[in-house]
């Protein structure tokens, strides 16, 4: 009897911390844990605000130019703007985008963490890639973020993980891009393909709507 080999799932997570911010763990290391488990590209999204940012983007940039000369998972330097007035995010995101982050996150209204209210849309309207863990964002948002391309997350992480059907059901409604991520900390929060997949069903998509999620953002990464 033939035996048909499951195919391997793409996996890649686009919000994660290294030391630089909250992370356990450097750069190097980091990488190679998620090249250990399959992954083909991972994005450092260390957390911002004006204290910081020229330190931490420059150094992200250099860590990546040295570890994909060998990694087999590609190391994206990136930032997550956090816990910043709203009216300071799209002019950190431009200064953070001058100094060369390739990915842009935003940390938003999560229902665990008390950021500014109004952090949300002003998050949606700068120059930024993804909104994180948004929880109970607004339809009125959802729809702005679905003009601008804007990623809304769906998060692996405990507390931010709340309020993924929320926002599941109003991209859904409203044309929004999704994006899974494990917003990992420390190295047991870094997801297996099939565990990120149960977070996307979790949340009430179906299994063709997460692969697809994976086919549209793998689609924007290779562009990076």
């Amino acid at each position: 009897m033939i035996t048909l080999q499951k195919p391997e799932m793409l996996m890649f997570d686009l919000h994660c911390h290294s030391l630089f911010s909250d992370g356990e763990l450097i750069p190097s290391e980091l990488i190679r844990r998620v090249e250990i488990l399959g992954y083909k590209a991972i994005a450092i999204t260390d957390h911002i605000d004006s204290s910081n940012f020229d330190f931490i983007i420059p150094r992200l940039i250099k860590a990546a130019k040295d570890i994909n000369r060998y990694s087999s998972t590609k190391l994206i330097p990136g930032v997550e703007i956090t816990h910043v007035h709203p009216d300071l995010i799209a002019p950190l995101a431009k200064e953070s985008r001058y100094l060369g982050a390739d990915i842009l996150i935003c940390h938003g209204e999560s229902i665990v963490e008390p950021v500014c209210p109004g952090t949300n849309r002003a998050a949606i309207e700068a120059d930024i890639d993804i909104l994180a863990h948004p929880g109970l964002i607004s339809k009125e948002d959802v729809k702005l973020a679905a003009r601008n391309g804007t990623f809304l997350e769906i998060s692996g992480r405990k507390g931010h993980s709340f309020t993924n059907g929320h926002v599941a059901k109003l991209a859904k409604a409203h044309g929004a891009k999704l994006i899974i991520n494990s917003d990992a900390h420390a190295p047991d929060d870094f997801m297996s393909a099939e565990r990120a997949r149960k977070v996307g069903l979790g949340a009430g998509l179906n299994s063709e709507e997460v692969e697809s999620i994976y086919e549209v953002a793998w689609n924007w990464v290779r562009s990076l």
